[in-house]
């Protein structure tokens, strides 16, 4: 499988997953707070390049994928997500500047479960859901282990290991964009040279 291959196998991934999130959110009324960013300003967000392959690969196509990474080099350790847009002060308010293209953690949040060492269902969620959907939260940390389907974060974390282990390693969000762009713009430049050199 080359690059954009597995890009397109890590974007096959997520329509599953969007349709399964989509149902949940549905069937227990959570979902994220219109407007809210607390995730997102948190620079030690966990992922991996794979899962920003096809934010990379769009990120090239509209002639963006140089300048983010300038940007990413220049950033700092405690930084928020590059694509994050804050609307706030602390950062807390804002949203994604490409939520199509998101990665698989951004996807999972608030709509997905892990499995306790008891084997319980236990919600993927965060403090502001907690607190501001408390009823909402509790009926489907029930429900999820009766009768609601859930989307187990490890399975889909498990089809993308699938895909390519190595490129599965986790970093911060920021380093993981940064890794996805580097090997899209070697890609794009190898690919240009043959198309050079067959002309």
């Amino acid at each position: 499988m080359n690059l954009v291959e597995k890009s397109q196998a890590t974007l096959d991934v997520f329509s599953e997953l969007e349709s399964e999130t989509k149902q949940f959110a549905s069937e227990s009324g959570l979902s994220c707070v219109s407007g809210c960013g607390f995730c997102c300003a948190n620079p030690k967000v966990p992922a991996s390049p794979l899962e920003f392959l096809p934010l990379a690969f769009d990120l090239y196509d509209k002639g963006l994928a140089e300048s983010t990474l300038a940007t990413l080099e220049s950033k700092d350790e405690g930084d928020s997500c590059v694509i994050y847009k804050p609307q706030s002060e602390d950062g807390k308010k804002g949203f994604c500047g490409n939520h199509t293209k998101r990665g698989m953690i951004c996807r999972l949040f608030a709509a997905s479960a892990r499995r306790t060492k008891y084997g319980k269902k236990d919600l993927i969620i965060c403090k502001v859901l907690k607190e501001e959907k408390t009823e909402e939260f509790l009926k489907a940390s029930e429900r999820i282990n009766n009768d609601m389907d859930i989307p187990l974060a490890t399975a889909f974390y498990s089809r993308l290991d699938e895909i390519d282990q190595s490129l599965c390693q986790q970093f911060t969000i920021n380093e993981a964009i940064a890794f996805a762009l580097e090997l899209v713009l070697r890609y794009k430049f190898y690919e240009e040279q043959e198309v050079d050199v067959i002309a």
